[in-house]
């Protein structure tokens, strides 16, 4: 494979990450202000299936004109090239929609209908250690001592989000969704770190929310899952907004920009340093909450919180082969020759999170 480094100048290195840095905060600050603008629409009334069926939906028509340009342009637009994308990649983006997109993302905005934004992200983004878990049940990849530590610690601070020891009253339905958001992201950044696909990150993101925004709504069309639009005024601390404009926010701000942004910062960073910044999302999330929402974490919560963090990059520090070389340009798929060879377009979604950031934002 030709690198895509090899010609550039130390200073265009440098600002190249730069600029990696600059679109990974973006990125993680944008996925934080899901949380923020999803707990006052439900309050309003509207479905967690509704509010995700929406943003997903809406998110992933956002990115189709970056995974047409990805996939050769508007001239690949063929029968052939969606078999072709269907036969190759088919379960990679079902099981990408339904885990990281659908499940990931639903588990989440249920969760936080019962219980503060912050805990319930904390809660999700403990996936890593899950993770490291099942490459060492199934795999048989014994996690390194890092990775090990990453677990213990994440366990410790796990029980101060939960606040098990304090006086904070969290809602145990509340921390079971938030557990199955976990368990949706996991298999979101095992799928996400999948090695020699020769699918285009932008391709992956995109069709995996339509898949799963169709999901979602024949799940709705049979009443299989609620989607009820609530109230057309939704309340914020201090202020009132028009509902639209929630879901439209929801929509373009944490799910198109977010994960755009974050495949150019994974593109310029790398897989491993790219996610260690969409750690940010954690931050932002409780900043948006706190402004938002009124919604401050108490100090046991806090403390929990940072361990959680620390584990979690201890346990990315642990993960063994992961690349730290930015992620080469996205290839025409009808272009990428096939055999195990091929590495030029890891698989490698926005957060995150061997992803960079977590996908309930």
């Amino acid at each position: 494979m030709t690198s895509v480094t090899h010609d550039r100048t130390p200073a265009e290195v440098a600002a190249r990450r730069r600029a990696g840095l600059i679109l990974a905060l973006v990125s993680a600050t944008s996925f934080g202000l899901s949380g923020a603008l999803g707990t006052p629409l439900m309050a309003a009334g509207w479905s967690a299936g509704a509010v995700v069926a929406i943003r997903i939906g809406i998110g992933g028509l956002a990115l189709l004109p970056f995974a047409i340009r990805d996939l050769g342009g508007v001239s690949a637009l063929r029968w052939s090239t969606a078999w072709t994308l269907i036969r190759d990649h088919g379960r990679t983006i079902a099981l990408y929609g339904f885990l990281g997109m659908a499940v990931a993302q639903f588990c989440y905005f249920s969760a936080i209908e019962h219980m503060d934004v912050g805990p319930a992200l904390l809660i999700e983004y403990t996936a890593p250690v899950v993770v490291v878990a099942w490459m060492w049940a199934i795999h048989r990849q014994r996690p390194s001592r890092w990775a090990l530590a990453g677990i213990a610690v994440s366990g410790v601070g796990l029980v101060g989000v939960l606040d098990l020891v304090g006086g904070t009253s969290v809602s145990p339905i509340g921390a079971l969704w938030a557990s199955g958001a976990m368990l949706g992201a996991a298999g979101y950044f095992i799928i996400s770190a999948k090695e020699n696909d020769s699918l285009p990150p932008s391709v992956l993101a995109a069709s995996g929310m339509v898949f799963a925004a169709t999901l979602l709504g024949v799940l709705g069309l049979v009443h299989a899952l609620p989607m009820t639009i609530g109230d057309p005024t939704v309340h914020f601390a201090g202020f009132d907004a028009p509902a639209w404009t929630v879901p439209a926010a929801l929509a373009l701000v944490t799910a198109a920009t977010a994960y755009l942004t974050g495949i150019g910062a994974a593109r310029r960073l790398g897989a491993r340093l790219a996610s260690m910044f969409a750690l940010v999302e954690v931050l932002a999330a409780v900043v948006w909450a706190a402004i938002l929402l009124d919604q401050v974490p108490a100090a046991l919560q806090i403390v929990g919180g940072v361990l959680i963090v620390v584990g979690v990059i201890a346990a990315k520090i642990g993960e063994p082969g992961t690349s730290t070389s930015p992620v080469g340009e996205p290839l025409a798929l009808g272009h990428v020759p096939e055999g195990p060879e091929n590495d030029a377009a890891d698989s490698i979604a926005p957060d995150n999170d061997a992803a960079t950031s977590a996908p309930e934002a």
